[in-house]
This record gives structure tokens, C-alpha cells and sequence, in this order.
């Protein structure tokens, strides 16, 4: 009961103020403005050109149902042709794309290898290739001594 008098004393209130007028909700969505001139232009424009477009669109759609219904009985007829010839073709597209991948690959290694090759700098390649093989280089003359040592004393033992 208390809720429904205070729902009723917000109405008189709200009255007094002339916040219930007709049409005073919608007033207070809509913008105190009208349309510009533009969107008036752009909607007249615009209007048309829909309208053309859902035709088309429609039109076409009814011929590409019409066209299929008129195929169909075709491609029954003929499918034990074209299921193969599809897929030949299928994989002969594959094919091509799948090469045309690895060509693409392959080229894209061999231009990274050639460019990785030109911007090793020279001299310190050479460099640490020469200290490669003088390192190398004296780890088998001490590998080639010790094994004529040892081969040395196996053969004095055999004597």
C-alpha cells in the first residue's frame, strides 16, 4: 500500500513539473536538431541504390537456383567423368602450388646462405682459420710423438 502511494505522489509530482507530457519521452531520445542537408542528400542518394543492388542480388540468385536445378541432372550423368577429372585437376593445382612453395623456399635459402657469405668479414675468418689449424695442427704432432713413442717401445719390448 505505502509503495503504491509513493508511486502515485512521484506521478503528481512529475505532473506538476510537466515532465509527462505527450511525447516527452521520445523528445528526450530523438535530437533537438533535424537532419542536414547532407544526410537528407546522402539517404535520397543512397535510398535508390540499395534498392537497385537487393534487386540484382535477388535476380541473381534466382538464376543461379534455376541454373543448378538445370545442371544438376548433368553433372549426375556425367559425374563418373567429372569426379576424376576434378580431383586430377585438384591434384595437379596442388602440384604446381607445392612446387612453386618449395622453388620459393629454395631460392630464399640460397639468397640468405649468399648473403650470410658476404657479410662474414674476410680477415677474421682467416684468422681464425689459421689458429684452427696451428692449434690442430700441434695437437697432432704431440698425438704423432706419442704414438711413435709408444710404437718405439712396443717394438724394443718385441726385440
Amino acid at each position: 500500500m505505502a509503495e503504491h502511494q509513493t508511486h502515485h505522489q512521484m506521478q503528481q509530482h512529475g505532473m506538476q513539473h510537466g515532465q509527462h507530457q505527450p511525447g516527452g519521452a521520445m523528445k528526450s531520445l530523438l535530437p533537438e536538431k533535424g537532419p542536414t542537408t547532407s544526410q537528407v542528400v546522402a539517404v535520397v542518394t543512397l535510398f535508390p541504390v540499395g534498392g537497385i543492388l537487393l534487386t540484382l542480388a535477388g535476380l541473381i540468385l534466382t538464376g543461379t537456383i534455376i541454373g543448378l536445378a538445370v545442371a544438376t541432372p548433368l553433372f549426375v550423368i556425367f559425374s563418373p567423368v567429372l569426379v576424376p577429372a576434378a580431383i586430377t585437376i585438384g591434384l595437379a593445382v596442388m602440384g604446381f602450388l607445392t612446387s612453386g612453395a618449395f622453388g620459393l623456399t629454395a631460392l630464399s635459402s640460397l639468397s640468405w646462405i649468399i648473403n650470410y657469405i658476404r657479410g662474414a668479414r674476410v680477415p677474421e675468418t682467416l684468422d681464425q682459420a689459421r689458429r684452427r689449424m696451428q692449434e690442430s695442427a700441434g695437437k697432432m704432432t704431440q698425438q704423432v710423438g706419442q704414438k711413435a713413442k709408444d710404437v718405439g717401445q712396443t717394438i724394443q719390448q718385441k726385440a
